[in-house]
């Protein structure tokens, strides 16, 4: 096509721009995990607010970049880099108890992305906070539960119950994320594209 690029063709490419926001991200969650954690419960996961950062990054960035973000962060605590809060790398994490929870970050970002895709350009507050409680609950919770089952003594039904002790604090973070992510996309239309 003579050097010309078809504008209906897929995006696949990540830009300057795409990288950009895909490390801000990444270092918003590392920064979450400064304030450090709070352990409830027999379980032995932390409390943080660095699944504030994985809602967010779905929420603001989309499915693509919004997961690529948290891929990005995911890798260097695997690497030895202690970004986890409570200064955890991902191997520790991942011997742990918190290990499904870590893990459900991925596909808590993608989920929360791809369906805040299919309600935007406005960003309607109630389906807004219904896809960041899907995302950055349930879908974390099946994987936190999961992880509880394989790395720890307890059965599916202990398991569920220990994700009570996370929910206030949890639904919390959804409003925040969902008030923030509305304002982001009031201010910045188009952000998360097609």
């Amino acid at each position: 096509m003579n050097g010309v690029e078809d504008s209906r063709a897929p995006k696949t490419r990540i830009t300057a721009r795409d990288m950009a926001q895909i490390a801000v991200f990444a270092a918003l969650i590392a920064a979450l995990g400064l304030p450090g954690t709070i352990t409830v419960g027999a379980t032995g996961v932390p409390i943080t607010l660095q699944t504030l950062g994985v809602i967010l990054a779905g929420a603001i960035l989309g499915p693509r970049k919004g997961t690529a973000a948290v891929a990005v962060f995911i890798a260097l605590t695997l690497i030895g880099l202690p970004l986890l809060s409570g200064g955890r790398t991902g191997l520790t994490a991942l011997a742990g108890p918190s290990a499904g929870y870590l893990v459900g970050w991925i596909p808590a970002a993608f989920v929360i992305g791809l369906l805040t895709a299919w309600i935007l350009p406005k960003y309607p507050l109630v389906p807004a906070l219904a896809i960041n409680a899907l995302g950055g609950l349930l879908v974390i919770y099946l994987f936190g539960t999961l992880g509880l089952i394989l790395r720890t003594d307890f059965g599916l039904r202990e398991a569920v119950a220990a994700n009570g002790v996370y929910i206030p604090g949890d639904l919390l973070k959804v409003v925040v994320a969902t008030v923030v992510a509305k304002g982001v996309h009031r201010a910045y239309p188009g952000l998360i594209g097609g």
